[in-house]
């Protein structure tokens, strides 16, 4: 049984071989650290994030003050001066939330300088994968940077539409 399972195997790796793709394999990160537009971009984004946080840190020292303050003070202070302090407090706590949302939030202030910065060199790296791929008749570039994923599949082996078909869509 055991011999059986062993051959069974090499042959469908035989077979998986024989019908593979040619397939190149990249590091975007090695080649995105070794292009001087890129250190710079990242190095802005970097200056950028750290005086942001900054900004915060700072808003979130006095908010963490103010509470303290009105932990020290509350005893002393009429039901009417308590609310009002507390709803400072509630909208202080709002604002540097809203802050940090707003700079690193969801396509937030980073995310757009991002955009602004590095997408135009990771594009031009892009689009010389894919000269590349083409070029030499690679039918999968991957990229192994972050884990495995495709940065160019020839579009011909797309069987999307046979899926389609197959499901009687099309």
């Amino acid at each position: 049984m055991k011999k059986l399972l062993i051959v069974f195997s090499l042959l469908m790796a035989g077979v998986v071989t024989a019908s593979a793709q040619r397939y190149a394999i990249i590091d975007t990160k090695f080649i995105l650290d070794k292009i001087p537009a890129y250190k710079d971009a990242d190095r802005q984004l970097s200056q950028t994030a750290e005086q942001w946080q900054k900004e915060i840190d700072t808003k979130q020292a006095e908010l963490d003050q103010m509470y303290k303050n009105y932990d020290a003070e509350q005893f002393m202070l009429t039901d009417e001066l308590k609310k009002k302090r507390e709803d400072q407090l509630f909208n202080r706590e709002k604002e540097v939330r809203d802050l940090q949302k707003k700079r690193f939030g969801y396509e937030g202030d980073l995310f757009k300088e991002r955009q602004k910065l590095v997408k135009p060199v990771q594009d031009k790296v892009y689009n010389a994968v894919q000269k590349m791929a083409v070029n030499r008749g690679y039918d999968f570039v991957l990229d192994k940077s972050e884990g495995i994923t495709v940065i160019f599949a020839d579009p011909k082996l797309d069987k999307s539409e046979e899926v389609l078909r197959e499901l009687g869509i099309r």
